[in-house]
């Protein structure tokens, strides 16, 4: 192991300081390591990015808020509370959703409120086959919520045991049941089949390939969805602020280039500023991007290569007037549907832009209070990763975007150009090793969201924490991937220096790792 620094304390040095990188280093550094942040933009968050606009920060990257639980832990490990750091709302809808000649379709979190609002759009029997559905993928998410979220692993055995006591859970685990093929179980109205499939994307997936257990991330939702006033990256911001009361130091416009391996295990990360000893490395980026030697050779050979990528997008952030019938129904959460989803998913599946998008609407200001006449607005259309050019790539994007809103009564003022645009290639280029993708390994297949990548790695010292890794993508999950990267972290450091199998480096004793370090403030 490295000599450590003057403090004798375990050195911890994250790259990337994405939601999970955040996690790991406030987790690191509140049982007792020096911690050190690598990041290669100039800020905190990752995917959770903003573009400047007049009229604030547009969403270039997550606008969802779920399991807020999550957010709460860590600023209670720095003395603070989440209220205290950033300006947030619970909102009263969870989305509104239209249909070209039908809608709105309010749901909330609140199971009566979603039954009553269903009967009324689409007669007794859908409100009833909602029910079931809910009661259903309330039950898949309590039997795998902590064998496999909150596990560093999936716990398959668990799984099992569990699920040989509800047999009424057994038919969305058969092979080549899709999650399409289960919402037909329970709505026979195509659009509810639409709405809930829809979920399949919010993890990188099409509904028609995504297994039907995957239908307990609504129940993730269902629970309650949070809005940050400036933006989610606002959080990542103050999760920075909160590490640096435990003394984490970050270096921004910072590019890791090297893991090295010194007696079997991490030594040092190298970058293009200089290299900094570690006795533990968390990784928090595309797990491709070890295995294809971008951090040296000593990271490549510590992971088996994940699978095929998830989807990416087309993402329009800008400010504008909204304009048309639908400008003043808008609520924070907006989805618009295609009439023909076989035309948004069918080209996806052939690596082309779709050809009629369902277009989620994020309009950012609504639901947070007195409305300006200029908002921000984020607009996806899912995209395939690793996607080849397209010829005149930004026209076609924009002709299938906003001349279909305009169709359902929704336009804006100015209309935004090209430079509010961020395609699958901007992406690809922003995270390397990524392909575009926005959610790691594709969540399509029987098994596939048992085959994430885990924290630990075989390459002692080094784990892995992120979207691309266990337990999937999006922010409450990327937090607890960093949090289990840490436990994993921490155990395996305190194992090794019980055991006498790593010498105590200046003097270190056990204890440091669980009294932790108190934060400044």
């Amino acid at each position: 192991m490295p000599s450590p620094d003057s403090t004798g304390r375990p050195r911890a040095v994250v790259i990337g300081a994405g939601m999970a990188g955040l996690a790991a280093a406030i987790r690191l550094a509140a049982s007792g390591c020096r911690v050190t942040v690598v990041e290669s933009a100039d800020t905190p968050g990752g995917k959770a990015r903003a573009r400047p606009t007049q009229a604030g920060p547009a969403a270039m990257g997550p606008t969802v808020l779920t399991l807020k639980a999550e957010v709460d832990a860590l600023f209670a490990l720095a003395g603070t509370t989440t209220e205290a750091e950033i300006s947030l709302t619970r909102l009263p809808r969870l989305a509104r959703h239209w249909w070209p000649g039908s809608g709105p379709l309010d749901l909330f979190a609140d199971r009566d409120a979603n039954i009553d609002a269903i009967r009324a759009f689409a007669g007794n029997r859908e409100a009833e086959g909602f029910a079931r559905f809910d009661t259903r993928a309330r039950a898949l998410y309590d039997a795998f919520e902590q064998p496999v979220m909150r596990a560093a692993k999936p716990d398959l055995g668990a799984i099992a045991r569990t699920t040989l006591r509800q047999p009424n859970l057994w038919p969305a685990l058969l092979p080549g049941m899709t999650l399409d093929r289960w919402l037909a179980q329970f709505f026979r109205d195509p659009r509810l089949r639409q709405l809930f499939g829809r979920y399949s994307t919010y993890v990188g997936g099409r509904p028609a390939h995504t297994p039907a257990v995957l239908s307990l991330v609504w129940q993730a939702e269902a629970q309650g969805v949070w809005a940050v006033t400036e933006g989610i990256q606002a959080l990542a911001q103050a999760l920075a602020r909160a590490a640096e009361t435990f003394g984490v130091r970050f270096h921004y416009a910072t590019q890791a280039r090297r893991i090295t391996r010194q007696a079997g295990r991490v030594a040092h990360v190298e970058t293009d500023q200089g290299h900094h000893p570690a006795d533990i490395v968390v990784f928090n980026g595309d797990p491709r991007a070890l295995t294809d030697g971008l951090l040296g050779e000593a990271a490549q050979t510590a992971l088996k290569p994940p699978g095929k990528p998830s989807l990416s997008a087309w993402v329009w952030s800008f400010a504008a007037t909204p304009e048309g019938p639908r400008a003043k129904d808008l609520i924070h959460h907006n989805l618009f549907f295609t009439a023909d989803p076989a035309a948004e998913f069918g080209p996806i599946g052939l690596g082309r832009m779709p050809e009629r998008p369902t277009l989620y609407v994020n309009a950012q200001d609504r639901e947070l209070g007195t409305t300006p006449a200029l908002e921000r607005f984020q607009i996806i259309m899912n995209a395939p990763a690793n996607s080849p050019d397209h010829t005149d790539e930004d026209r076609t994007c924009h002709d299938r975007t906003f001349p279909p809103l305009a169709q359902m009564g929704l336009s804006f003022s100015p209309t935004p150009g090209p430079q509010a645009l961020t395609r699958p290639k901007d992406l690809a280029a922003r995270f390397p090793a990524s392909l575009g993708s926005i959610y790691g390994a594709s969540p399509e297949g029987a098994l596939a969201a048992f085959q994430r990548p885990v924290a630990r790695t075989s390459l002692p010292g080094l784990y892995l924490a992120g979207g691309g890794v266990h337990p999937g993508a999006g922010v409450p999950m990327a937090l607890l991937s960093g949090k289990q990267a840490a436990l994993q972290a921490l155990s395996d450091l305190t194992s090794a220096l019980t055991s006498g199998r790593t010498a105590m480096p200046g003097g270190m004793s056990t204890g440091s790792l669980t009294t932790g370090q108190k934060p400044s403030r």
